[in-house]
């Protein structure tokens, strides 16, 4: 089949200069939600028809040719003269053989399913519409039926009285033989309130031509929700995020509650997850078995293994974390953090670019930063890898049963021996030896005749 997707409209009421199908939508433009779908039914040809936002949309559509789908094309609709003539413009990339799939860049959650159940009454020779019946169908295409039969569409503001009374309504989501859609469209007029060229004209002419209209319809009306407001949007991103939410607890997840997660991407989740209120993930993230994130974290493509914990408030980032281990509250895992198992990282921890090995932990207020560390270390409250000199990086190597006192800073490069002991305020400079005592700290001292200056009268 070929799909032409409209996605040339302003969207004035988004109030914004941003083109209104990049708006995103759990983290993704509302058009590359569109797209996603589309190519899920494998079409041969696929052609976005764009109009304002210059060279935005053709970029991020160039972004997406990549991998074995079809290539994606772009056709630009200026001036804007109604659907009719945005779909006028994609003719040049359709196969006349195949027919022709039209969906809408606004329209995030139509299902593959539904639009599969539409190509299937359309075939290949009747012109399908996908409709469905609102409680409210103000402002909406009416679908005019005679004897069961649809006969027309008639538009909010050109119906009379009793068609507007109707509630059954025209998503604008087609499939039409494409031969018969380069006739229809080249007699379409512009005679009606709006002064544009309707798409929905050509079931009028589909039924003058004897070519049968059918219609199929989605497994919920929010499938053909359009947005033009940022309200609009703001809805729709709860529905998503709540059809997300219920295939998680269908699939065994624990959701302290399902109104308050966000998926930006592909949340993937073993048994007995559990996730807290006020998460958000991103990316791809993998939760392994008995996984537990408490609330209010952020994770961004990251996998945690089997049985561990994320307290509340953590942030990690691209990196790895390894089964039992706990995080946070309030700890930061940066891109590049490898934690083997059973690690701690406590409170106000910052770990970059580092790999630390089995049973290690950082409980208190330290910064790890390329930094190699073994097993069974402890690093102490306060601890700091100072990694940069202002231009260049360097790693801190730690070896396994290491004993880092507080408020120690580690001059990169330097290695701390297997079994070596930082003494507390240590500013290690250079490498110190397995299994000893190493401390670098003035004699302490009590200045007996010192007194504590006081605030001078004026």
């Amino acid at each position: 089949m070929n799909v032409v997707i409209l996605a040339a409209g302003m969207g004035k009421r988004m109030q914004s200069a941003l083109p209104k199908v990049l708006h995103p939508l759990a983290g993704k433009p509302l058009l590359l939600h569109v797209i996603d779908t589309a190519r899920e039914l494998a079409p041969s040809k696929l052609c976005v028809i764009y109009g304002h936002g210059g060279a935005a949309v053709p970029d991020v559509v160039a972004r997406q040719n990549t991998g074995a789908y079809a290539e994606i094309t772009t056709a630009l609709q200026e001036p804007q003269l109604g659907t009719g003539h945005a779909v006028m413009q994609g003719l040049p990339h359709l196969d006349d053989d195949a027919p022709t799939l039209v969906l809408y860049g606004d329209v995030p959650l139509t299902s593959a399913a539904s639009l599969k159940r539409l190509a299937e009454v359309a075939g290949k020779d009747k012109l399908g519409i996908l409709t469905v019946e609102q409680d409210n169908p103000h402002g909406l295409g009416r679908i005019v039926r005679h004897g069961g039969h649809i006969v027309r569409i008639v538009e909010e503001k050109d119906a009379s009285d009793d068609e507007r009374r109707i509630r059954e309504i025209n998503s604008g989501i087609m499939m039409i033989p494409t031969r018969h859609l380069k006739q229809w469209l080249g007699s379409l007029s512009n005679e009606n309130a709006q002064g544009e060229y309707y798409l929905t004209d050509i079931v009028a002419q589909a039924v003058a031509d004897g070519v049968p209209v059918v219609s199929a319809s989605p497994s919920a009306q929010w499938e053909v929700a359009g947005v033009n407001s940022k309200v609009q949007l703001a809805e729709l991103e709860r529905r998503h995020q709540l059809n997300i939410a219920n295939a998680l607890l269908e699939r065994g997840v624990t959701l302290l509650d399902p109104a308050r997660i966000d998926v930006r991407g592909e949340l993937i989740c073993g048994r007995d997850v559990v996730i807290d209120v006020g998460c958000v993930f991103e990316g791809r993230v993998d939760l392994a078995d008995g996984v537990h994130i408490g609330a209010n974290s952020v994770i961004i493509n990251s996998a945690i293994a089997a049985g561990a914990q994320v307290k509340p408030f953590s942030h990690i980032e691209e990196a790895v974390v390894g089964a039992k281990s706990i995080i946070g509250p309030f700890a930061r895992l940066r891109p590049g953090t490898t934690l083997a198992e059973d690690v701690h990282v406590g409170n106000f921890v910052e770990i970059k670019n580092s790999q630390i090995a089995a049973h290690s932990k950082a409980n208190h207020l330290a910064y790890v930063g390329d930094a190699t560390v073994g097993s069974r270390v402890n690093i102490g409250a306060g601890t700091i890898t100072c990694n940069y000199d202002g231009a260049n990086k360097f790693r801190t190597v730690i070896e396994d049963d290491a004993f880092i006192g507080s408020d120690s800073q580690l001059v990169a490069p330097v290695t701390v021996g297997k079994g070596a002991t930082l003494g507390a305020g240590t500013t290690l400079t250079k490498d110190a030896p397995a299994g000893k005592l190493t401390i670098s700290r003035p004699k302490q001292l009590t200045i007996e005749s010192w007194k504590r200056p006081v605030k001078t009268k004026h």
